[in-house]
């Protein structure tokens, strides 16, 4: 008995088309196929690639230098399509598309929610180890998010004084170098509700309570339209300025002094040190 040598393996591309012809393919992979495989055994295999029951696939071969290829005939052995590396197989599903599983459609899944009760119960999770480590809302020194608030009221208020900040005063927002600067004039100085405090909710009564102790913001006008807003955040209004030329900061990053209005002249002394 002659001695019949186990053929190789043979890289191919495995494809699944679109069906628009005009779209990519939805699957592309590359895979090595035994060349005395049946068509059938071909199918079962590229099942758990595509999804598509063998009894619905219809299998294209792509061999370069030849034409197209119908694999017809599912007890042939793929070996005497002429099989070589270079080939192609694509995939094509014969079912209805009403027929075919839509896996990018999540809102047809059903997903199970851990109830909230289950999780805090849970010994090696997330939450548990914040827990045993004393973090975030479990660290008895943490602040909460209003006393966090005050506190940055307080340090506003600080920073104000020691800046001398105040309206009509002109300013640059900090960092500022150039070409990159932003001078204008201070229009506003206080509390903007409208900008919500991290953990606060903006309609609280916290928020809204003219005694509570509230951040403080800078409004400034800009010179040129750089900015986010025409001095109003939301529908509330702070001051009145050009779209785009009003901005809100925080106190440390503004700094107050004798800066004259950024003109055509200015951005054309920045660019002449550049070159």
């Amino acid at each position: 008995m002659a001695f019949q040598p186990t053929p190789t393996d043979i890289s191919v591309v495995i494809t699944s088309s679109s069906a628009n012809a005009n779209q990519e393919p939805h699957f592309v992979t590359e895979r090595r196929v035994t060349p005395t495989w049946t068509i059938l055994q071909l199918k079962s295999k590229l099942e758990t690639m595509t999804g598509v029951p063998p009894s619905s696939q219809r299998l294209r071969m792509k061999t370069p230098g030849h034409p197209d290829q119908w694999l017809d005939g599912d007890s042939s052995v793929i070996g005497d399509w002429g099989l070589m590396k270079g080939c192609e197989i694509e995939v094509h599903d014969s079912r209805p598309q009403a027929a075919r599983p839509n896996f990018n459609d999540l809102s047809a899944v059903d997903k199970y929610v851990l109830p909230t009760s289950t999780y805090e119960s849970l010994p090696n999770s997330v939450l548990a180890w914040k827990k045993n480590q004393k973090l975030g809302r479990f660290d008895p020194t943490a602040l909460t998010p209003e006393e966090s608030m005050h506190q940055q009221a307080e340090k506003d208020i600080e920073d104000i004084k020691q800046r001398n900040i105040t309206v009509s005063k002109r300013a640059v927002i900090l960092p500022s170098s150039p070409p990159h600067i932003r001078r204008g004039t201070i229009r506003y100085l206080g509390p903007v509700p409208s900008i919500p405090f991290p953990g606060v909710d903006a309609n609280s009564d916290t928020q809204n309570t003219s005694s509570t102790l509230l951040p403080l913001w800078v409004g400034i006008e800009l010179d040129e339209p750089t900015g986010k807003n025409d001095g109003s955040v939301g529908s509330k209004r702070y001051f009145t300025c050009p779209n785009k030329s009003g901005v809100f900061v925080k106190p440390e990053k503004v700094e107050v002094g004798d800066f004259p209005v950024l003109g055509l002249d200015d951005l054309e002394d920045d660019d002449m040190e550049e070159i």
